[in-house]
Formats: C-alpha cells, sequence, structure tokens
C-alpha cells in the first residue's frame, strides 16, 4: 500500500514541475537575457537563496556538476535579481497551471490552507532550498501560493533524498548511475542534463560495479534495485514529517482534493514521461 507520503510527492510533483516543462516558464530565463535553459534553471531554482555561490548552490541542488552549475552562477546575478527571478517564476508557473487547470482559483483556496499548515510546522535544519521557498509562501495570488506551496513541499522532500543518498554512501554521479540503472531516470541524456563528463559517469559506474550494485554491463544487479528501494523507503519516511501537524482525516481529504488538479497536469502532458526529475509515470489513483 503506498504511504500518504509518497502520494502526497505524487500529487505535488506535478503542480510544482510545470516550472521546468510548461513553454512559458521554459523561456522564462530568455526572456529576461539570460543565456539557455540551463542558466535560468539555476537561476530561477536557487533564486530563493540569494545571490548564493556555484560550490553551495551544486551542494544544495545534489546530482548536478559543480563545472555546470558555476557556468551559469554566478553570472546570472549580473543580469536579474533573485528576487525578480523568484516573483517572475511563481508568476509563470501560476499562468501554466491556470492553463490546464479549469477552475484553479477556486481550488487553490481548499489546497492552499493544509499546505500551508504542514510547511509552516517543517523544520528546517538540514533542507536549505525548502528554508529559502518557505518565507515565499504568502503570495497575494492563489495560484502562485498553491504553486509555491507546493514547490516548498517538494525542495521539503527534495533535502530528504540528498540526505538519503549521502547515507547510503552515495556521490552526485554516483546516485544518478544508479538511478538510471533501476529505470528512475532515463538513460539516455541524464548524463548530459546533470553536466556529468563520460569519464566522470564511467568512474562512477565502476564504482558501484565494485559495490555489487550494478554489472559489468551498467545494469542494475538484484541487490542494486533492493538499494533503490531502500533509498526512497527512508525518503518517503523523512518526508513524512510533513503530515505530522496534520490529523489523518485532514491528509486523507487533502490528497483526495490534490487528486484532480494533478490529474489535470498530467492529462494535458505538460510533462514528459520519462522524465529526468524521476517522477513515474502517470499514477494517481
Amino acid at each position: 500500500m503506498r504511504s500518504r507520503s509518497r502520494t502526497l510527492w505524487l500529487r505535488t510533483e506535478p503542480l510544482h514541475a510545470v516550472t521546468y516543462f510548461d513553454a512559458q516558464c521554459r523561456a522564462m530565463g530568455k526572456s529576461l537575457g539570460l543565456k539557455g535553459f540551463w542558466m535560468g534553471y539555476f537561476a530561477a531554482r536557487t533564486a530563493p537563496m540569494g545571490r548564493v555561490d556555484p560550490g553551495a548552490a551544486a551542494a544544495a541542488l545534489g546530482v548536478f556538476a559543480p563545472g555546470m552549475v558555476a557556468r551559469a552562477l554566478p553570472a546570472a546575478w549580473q543580469i536579474v535579481s533573485p528576487g525578480a527571478m523568484t516573483d517572475m517564476r511563481a508568476q509563470r508557473a501560476a499562468e501554466a497551471l491556470r492553463k490546464v487547470i479549469p477552475g484553479i482559483e477556486a481550488r487553490a483556496g481548499e489546497l492552499c490552507a493544509p499546505l500551508a499548515a504542514m510547511v509552516e510546522d517543517a523544520p528546517l535544519m538540514a533542507r536549505p532550498l525548502f528554508a529559502a521557498n518557505r518565507p515565499l509562501c504568502d503570495r497575494d495570488d492563489p495560484v502562485e501560493r498553491l504553486w509555491q506551496l507546493s514547490t516548498s513541499v517538494r525542495e521539503f522532500r527534495g533535502g530528504a533524498h540528498v540526505a538519503v543518498l549521502a547515507d547510503h554512501g552515495l556521490d552526485a554521479p554516483e546516485a544518478l548511475v544508479l538511478a538510471a540503472a533501476t529505470d528512475r531516470v532515463p538513460r539516455d541524456g541524464i548524463r548530459l542534463d546533470r553536466g556529468w563528463s563520460e569519464e566522470e559517469w564511467a568512474a562512477a559506474q565502476e564504482r558501484l560495479r565494485a559495490r555489487g550494485l550494478v554489472d559489468a554491463d551498467g545494469a542494475a544487479t538484484p541487490r542494486g534495485h533492493e538499494e533503490r528501494a531502500l533509498i526512497e523507503d527512508a525518503t518517503d519516511r523523512l518526508a513524512a514529517r510533513l503530515l505530522r501537524t496534520l490529523d489523518d482525516t485532514t491528509v486523507d481529504t487533502l490528497l483526495a482534493a490534490l487528486e484532480l488538479p494533478t490529474r489535470r497536469v498530467l492529462e494535458a502532458k505538460v510533462l514528459p514521461f520519462p522524465n529526468p526529475i524521476g517522477l513515474p509515470a502517470p499514477s494517481v489513483e
């Protein structure tokens, strides 16, 4: 049986992820004068933390090659301020949600209250992206607020996931190699999408082979599949802290209310499957 924690992720991640896949959201960086999608991505994703340096940004993001981050930051801050970026990403994400979810303004009121309660109650320790996003949730526009709350939920879980990867002794490229080997992310393109060289990827694969997690061809072994399942279970467990402030009935009501908006995003095919964020094929039953 799927845990409430995992269902919360499956029903908030698509709302958040329009910022990566909607055409207008993807064009945001270019419209501000930034060079290419990735410069805009790193500026938008890290903007809540302020003019963060590339080393700190790479550490918080978890699986991106530091050199890839350094090509975008801090240069982006010479073109756009973090404040302008955080405002525009919320505005464009809200526009994307309005396009595909009829009546989302009315639903936002129903969804925001319980989401805000869990976000406000959640601890900040060891979750820098969540800590930076939480103060941004008090937005006047209800759909922007819904998106920002979903983003905060996402970054809380993301911080937990990065901590679990580290606890399992995986560095950034190793985590990606194992995720690709277990079909969590697409094998084709994920190395380039996260900025790792062929040599770095091959070295990470060899380290995992020495641990018995992948075979000589890079396919996950039974032990590798087991390790990846343990990582997901631990991530779900740590992310479940979000739900502690709500009683079970309120949680179940929230999850039920999230089902239709999430389904609308999935039906609109805004998100590709498979995808580099690890969201599984549509399932919101």
